[in-house]
């Protein structure tokens, strides 16, 4: 199995290092900008982020700004990417940076970790491209990617599956780990796609894809989910005088905590 995945990194290091740099947090390796651009990037489109890393950019161009920006600002800033408590771990982290880094990224995987809202993925896209470090940066492009070419049938939304994952590249990291971690990336953002028919034709290592060979692109990777998401109805008013409209502060803690909405309630059904 490790020579398998060992065949596969020239040949995406070769292709990644052709690839046009065009999107703004591939102009250079600056830590920060890799960080703000790989938080972004959770959950959300490459397209869709571009004008919000650059609007960040823009208005907080420096940790320090990060650090001391007003929380509603922040917000704003981050108003369409969802997931906000994504914006709110950028400044606990900030503010950590200032008071215990000296204002300076840490320059290794071990102390990135201990960044609030830091995790094993982005500690090791920020190590491995800013400081060259030779860690997997496994998110779920490359847990696709790796999962198609070993033909694995382990289910990817497990934790040890992603552990098994990131141990198996970890024995085979480049010289270039940083090319390597973004090749990986890259090749299943554009090529190695999901929930679709992927561009196999375009594939740099298609030669070394089991799944291809054996025709298993539609049945891998294999995702079982077992939780039902939780809705709820509610009745939501919109209250208006001339040209004012009411909304709110939601509570400080819970889904979209302190955000603004228009006033509502849980609604209930009643039976007759």
């Amino acid at each position: 199995m490790k020579k398998e995945l060992k065949q596969i990194v020239e040949p995406i290091v070769k292709w990644y290092q052709k690839q046009e740099k065009t999107l703004p947090w591939k102009q250079d390796k600056e830590p920060y900008h890799i960080w703000v651009s790989e938080i972004m990037l959770q959950q959300t489109r490459i397209e869709a982020v571009k004008k919000y890393y650059t609007r960040f950019m823009k208005e907080l161009p420096t940790i320090q700004d990060l650090a001391i920006v007003q929380e509603e600002k922040l917000l704003k800033l981050w108003e369409g990417l969802g997931y906000y408590s994504r914006a709110k771990n950028l400044k606990k982290a900030a503010i950590q940076i200032e008071q215990e880094y000296d204002g300076k990224l840490p320059t290794s995987y071990t102390q990135l970790l201990k960044l609030s809202g830091i995790g094993e993925y982005t500690a090791g896209a920020i190590a491995s491209i800013s400081y060259n470090e030779k860690v997997p940066a496994v998110d779920g492009n490359v847990l696709r990617v790796v999962s198609r070419v070993l033909a694995s049938k382990e289910d990817v939304l497990l934790p040890e599956t992603k552990r098994k994952v990131t141990k198996k590249l970890l024995e085979i990291m480049p010289d270039e780990p940083g090319d390597f971690n973004e090749g990986l990336m890259e090749l299943g953002e554009k090529i190695c796609l999901p929930n679709t028919v992927p561009l196999c034709e375009k594939c740099p290592i298609q030669e070394f894809c089991i799944a291809y060979k054996e025709n298993l692109t539609n049945e891998i990777p294999v995702r079982i989910k077992k939780q039902k998401r939780k809705v709820e109805n509610k009745t939501v008013f919109i209250l208006k005088y001339k040209n004012e409209i009411a909304i709110r502060k939601r509570e400080k803690t819970g889904i979209l905590a302190n955000l603004y909405e228009f006033p509502n309630v849980i609604r209930r059904n009643i039976r007759r």
